[in-house]
């Protein structure tokens, strides 16, 4: 057993966990939080994204031992706004991808305000304007079984603005 120390939705936990437990399994089996969800459980589909230190990642992907000493933030620590934006555009319907959705738009969020381009940025020299293309290609990472695709671009482009 290893003990981990994480910093999750600005709250500290420790845990004693073996050096093979995924972020995501210690997310949630053994602190309780499942929002965060296992799909693919291979990093492929996008369900399993939280933010580390505000990035991204695919928690199914990261092993808990890594992060010791990080900050962690799940869907169940974010703000409204988003998850407010996504209910009105209509940007879910089973709900089963939505937090790994929510997750990675703020996190998408806060590269594209940092001016990191995406495979679509034209110009690599200016803050890439966030159209659909862009946001469509940012969120590349998360599937959506439903299809609700229209609606998540939609609840991005608010919450951008």
């Amino acid at each position: 057993m290893v003990e981990v120390s994480l910093r999750v939705n600005g709250s500290e936990r420790r845990l004693d966990v073996p050096p093979q437990v995924s972020l995501l399994d210690a997310l949630r089996e053994r602190m309780g939080l499942t929002g965060t969800k296992k799909g693919c459980d291979q990093g492929a589909c996008g369900a399993c994204t939280v933010l580390a230190d505000g990035e991204r990642i695919n928690s199914c992907l990261a092993l808990a031992v890594q992060y010791d000493g990080r900050e962690i933030t799940t869907v169940e620590g974010l703000d409204d706004p988003p998850q407010e934006a996504f209910v009105r555009a209509d940007g879910l319907q089973c709900g089963y991808c939505t937090p790994g959705q929510l997750c990675s738009a703020v996190g998408m969020l806060a590269e594209h305000k940092d001016g990191t381009p995406s495979a679509v940025t034209e110009d690599l020299t200016a803050t890439a304007e966030l159209t659909e293309d862009e946001i469509r290609e940012r969120m590349s990472g998360n599937l959506c079984r439903c299809g609700a695709y229209n609606g998540i671009v939609e609840a991005i482009r608010e919450v951008a603005e």
